[in-house]
């Protein structure tokens, strides 16, 4: 198995043609004995899957390239264009935003795990100790805004105008008696907002790869009932693919169950 390591999507380019190069020019998205090339976020996507291509694909007769991308545009758009044949990183919320805003069609083929967002400081303690005017970091994509909105509602550090929950933007803000600053950030850079910012929400793969704790979470998003797992997509013509069925399985799997349990105790939930 090659593991792939790219950065942007010319590195993503060059990585796809040496994938092709090496199967000896076949396309791998209609080669259904090629190795699938999967888009996965560094942490823990690619642990996760770099866990079943070691462990697992072999005795479902299927062979993974693990293709790492730092950044939550380009796996989509790699996998809409025929670079990739599956991508596992987002969460339905995110993949409905993107795909109907760029309008391409991509397709959930089950879902693997859920990663709870989680409010850390390095300022104060609890939520409640954050001080007047304090500023405050969020995702900037608009599912996972609506998301951290809900999260801080949940707390009572602000309110949210009913009926608004599902799609919450700052101008849903009904009320805000601490008058916190929301500011939307990248969400690859939350975890160094810290430094700056009095708070920030931060996704659960950046809390991993930043090596933060969740012990130490002013507040966390409650697993239970969560409609933000995280999917393996594909392209609508390969959802039946032998290759993409078998991944979903073995990522669905015990094994993977217990692998995520053991690994990423409550960072990770299996879905």
């Amino acid at each position: 198995m090659r593991r792939i390591r790219t950065l942007a999507a010319a590195a993503l380019v060059t990585a796809s043609a040496l994938v092709l190069a090496a199967c000896g020019g076949a396309d791998p998205a209609k080669d259904p004995n090629a190795a699938i090339r999967v888009g996965v976020s560094p942490v823990p996507h690619a642990e996760i899957l770099r866990y079943v291509a070691d462990n697992l694909a072999k005795d479902k007769g299927i062979k993974v390239d693990v293709v790492e991308i730092n950044d939550y545009v380009t796996p989509n758009t790699a996998l809409a264009e025929g670079q990739l044949e599956a991508n596992y990183f987002q969460h339905k919320p995110y993949l409905d935003e993107f795909t109907g805003a760029r309008n391409i069609k991509l397709q959930s083929v089950g879902a693997v795990h859920i990663e709870p967002l989680a409010v850390f400081s390095k300022k104060v303690k609890k939520v409640e100790e954050l001080p007047q005017g304090a500023k405050v970091a969020l995702p900037n994509d608009p599912s996972n805004l609506s998301r951290s909105l809900n999260l801080l509602a949940s707390t009572g550090l602000i309110k949210l105008k009913p009926g608004t929950e599902a799609k919450a933007t700052k101008q849903d803000v009904a009320e805000n008696p601490k008058r916190v600053e929301l500011l939307e950030t990248e969400a690859a850079q939350l975890p160094r907002s810290l430094d700056d910012a009095d708070a920030a929400v931060v996704n659960g793969n950046y809390q991993l790869e930043a090596r933060l704790d969740l012990k130490t979470a002013l507040a966390v998003e409650r697993a239970e009932g969560n409609s933000y797992a995280n999917l393996l997509v594909t392209r609508p013509e390969l959802a039946e693919d032998r290759r993409v069925k078998a991944l979903a399985e073995l990522l669905r799997s015990q094994q993977v169950r217990d692998y995520i349990g053991k690994t990423f105790p409550g960072g990770v939930i299996p879905a």
